[in-house]
């Protein structure tokens, strides 16, 4: 058996009378393509912000790498390779895309943003940063201007910027949100490429991308797991389809 990457075990969180996570379970395997789906408040952004650090469970532990990493604050997680994009990460408009992703590669160093300047000139940082920006397709942009990039140029910075932390596992929150057809179908194909080299959770409304990219997809309704299985498993579950899939290929955030 592939060995479990990420191992969560009966996770509950609740705000005031809500429940956005019950009892939930889920083991990620190294190497896995893993979608969290569900309708509009099934509790999936709470659920990786609880992964990632930024929520803590109430009850539940969270296991990655083969640590207890329940209660360690999200810094000590992204130290050990757990990297969440696209919701947390925030670029700094007036800076190029290679400052964005020098200053990434410099904190992964343990180095003070206050030394930003070192992360321009820093020959290593540069290198680091030019190849994670290679990584995504925007080396040829690497010296523009981030207000100046289009939105889904900012959204493959964003995952230069997790690269360059150098992950185990990256933690993606839409990534599709607010691209049209040729930016997303650029992001499928980038994502298809990454998952040969990192673990992957991916939260995304767009079924499409879900189905064209996931080992095996998890389906939340009201913080709990109503089936886990593969693509083929989820289009053909009943549940799944009366709680999600069937009147609607497209669902809200959660």
């Amino acid at each position: 058996m592939v060995e479990a990457l990420l191992s969560v075990k009966n996770l509950y969180r609740r705000f005031g009378g809500i429940v956005a996570t019950d009892d939930l379970s889920l083991d990620v395997p190294r190497g896995e393509l893993h979608a969290i789906i569900g309708p509009n408040g099934a509790g999936k952004t709470t659920l990786i912000s609880q992964l990632t650090g930024q929520l803590l469970p109430n009850t539940g532990t969270i296991h990655f790498a083969g640590q207890d990493v329940t209660r360690l604050p999200a810094y000590r997680r992204s130290a050990l390779g757990l990297a969440r994009s696209f919701q947390i990460t925030s670029l700094l408009k007036d800076f190029t895309a290679v400052d964005n992703v020098a200053l990434a590669a410099q904190a992964h160093d343990g180095h003070s943003f206050r030394f930003w300047g070192k992360a321009r000139a820093e020959p290593h940082l540069r290198k680091a940063a030019m190849a994670a920006l290679e990584r995504v397709g925007l080396g040829p942009r690497a010296d523009a201007v981030v207000s100046e990039l289009s939105h889904g140029e900012q959204r493959e910075l964003e995952l230069a910027v997790a690269l360059a932390a150098k992950p185990q596992m990256l933690v993606l929150d839409e990534p599709m949100a607010g691209l049209g057809v040729t930016e997303s179908a650029r992001m499928v194909k980038l994502l298809q490429e990454l998952r040969r080299e990192v673990t992957i959770v991916l939260v995304e409304h767009d079924m499409d991308a879900v189905f064209a990219l996931a080992d095996r997809i998890t389906v939340l309704v009201y913080g709990r797991v109503i089936a886990c299985d593969v693509p083929a498993g989820i289009r053909q579950n009943a549940e799944v389809r009366r709680a999600y899939l069937g009147d609607q290929q497209v669902a809200g955030h959660g």
